[in-house]
């Protein structure tokens, strides 16, 4: 029984490890330039005003499909 029990922890604990952290990306766009990007982390926002276009993109790759989105709807004046 106890190597049982020993054996379902080192599976959970092994289980647990090998789930990647999930990271946030977000399209936000600069009110003063007009200039979009992807950022980084969706939680942590930029200091000047800014509008956020999407938020939680599971991917950089897709947040900078957003942004190309974006760029091609004229919702950007730029893409940095």
């Amino acid at each position: 029984m106890t190597k049982l029990a020993i054996a379902v922890g080192i599976l959970a604990i092994s289980m647990a490890a090998a789930i990647p952290a999930r990271a946030d990306f977000a399209v936000v766009k600069f009110k003063d330039s007009g200039q979009c990007r992807a950022w980084s982390d969706s939680k942590t926002r930029p200091t000047s005003h800014y509008q956020l276009l999407w938020a939680k993109e599971p991917t950089w790759e897709a947040a900078q499909a957003k942004g190309a989105w974006a760029m091609k709807h004229h919702w950007c004046k730029g893409w940095h």
